[in-house]
């Protein structure tokens, strides 16, 4: 269910956040050519949105962000224009700069695991990066790899793609500078975040022109655990699944007995328990907090 704001026209709901747009009226009609992006409380896996949600998702998933546009602002632009959003969805949304963009999921990872430890496993490389022989899930790769990925409709699967792919889509010096910002993004991140005890494994970033200036901008959420996989250091053991600060409480869930679903039928997963929601809130605010060193009050 969409919020009803007050100079802003609802315009797209996605699987996490919903878009809006100035609806013309004085409130908003000197903002320009932006949008509303606020980040709701759902949450999805396996190509599915589940219920209930999570609460204080929307605001972890945004003021994370934000920080992190904070501490990666000297190495590419981002598209926030604003934080002055309506109060009902206040914290949790962030007025943003239209940009034109670039169909490509920009991936960097640091650590194998995931869709990429399945293509390392039956051809000992990533998007057509060899890696070398005896890497087990959690591994850390010699250096971070980007290894990108078309950008699937609702409901489908991104696909990992080679490097020629993306400069077939976008042309070599694009592509260049796309792998150059994601690698440089993620070692920033990376560095940051392993400071404050935590792994960024890999992560997921979009980006897009901006059609004023015509820069190459970072848009979308940044380094969230919806968009990345954080794990605690201290508890890092390669060669079995990690503990993370994500949504993996709700991934377990799903595909064990207890919750009686069938990943390959066409039903749908029943609704989340109680405590898997609790347990999968308390993982995302402890990432934020973990992360930036503040308080969360959601």
């Amino acid at each position: 269910m969409t919020a009803d704001l007050p100079g802003w026209t609802h315009t797209y709901s996605g699987k996490v956040r919903d878009l809006y747009v100035p609806d013309g009226s004085a409130a908003t009609a000197s903002l320009g050519d932006v949008v509303l992006v606020v980040a709701s409380d759902r949450v999805s896996a396996y190509d599915h949105v589940l219920s209930p949600g999570i609460p204080g998702k929307g605001v972890v998933l945004t003021q994370l962000s934000l920080w992190w546009f904070e501490q990666l602002a000297d190495l590419v632009p981002n598209h926030v224009v604003s934080t002055d959003v309506p109060a009902a969805v206040a914290g949790r949304a962030m007025v943003c700069r239209r940009l034109e963009m670039f169909p490509v999921e920009c991936v960097a990872r640091g650590y194998l695991t995931g869709s990429g430890l399945a293509e390392y496993r039956v051809s000992r490389s990533v998007t057509g990066i060899a890696l070398p022989d005896g890497l087990v899930d959690g591994s850390r790769l010699p250096e971070p790899i980007f290894t990108p990925a078309t950008k699937a409709e609702l409901g489908e699967h991104d696909e990992n793609v080679p490097f020629e792919t993306v400069v077939a889509q976008v042309g070599a010096e694009v592509a260049d500078a796309l792998r150059s910002l994601t690698l440089a993004v993620y070692g920033r991140a990376e560095a940051i975040a392993r400071e404050r005890g935590v792994i960024l494994a890999d992560t997921k970033l979009e980006f897009g022109t901006d059609p004023t200036t015509g820069a190459i901008t970072l848009g979308d959420e940044v380094l969230t655990p919806d968009s990345s996989r954080f794990w605690p250091a201290d508890l890092w053991h390669p060669g079995r699944a990690q503990a993370s600060f994500d949504k993996q409480y709700v991934r377990d869930w799903l595909t064990s007995d207890a919750s009686g679903w069938d990943r390959a039928s066409d039903t749908p997963p029943p609704p989340l328990p109680a405590d898997v929601v609790a347990r999968t809130r308390d993982r995302y605010v402890e990432a934020y907090e973990r992360l930036t060193g503040n308080p969360l009050a959601v």
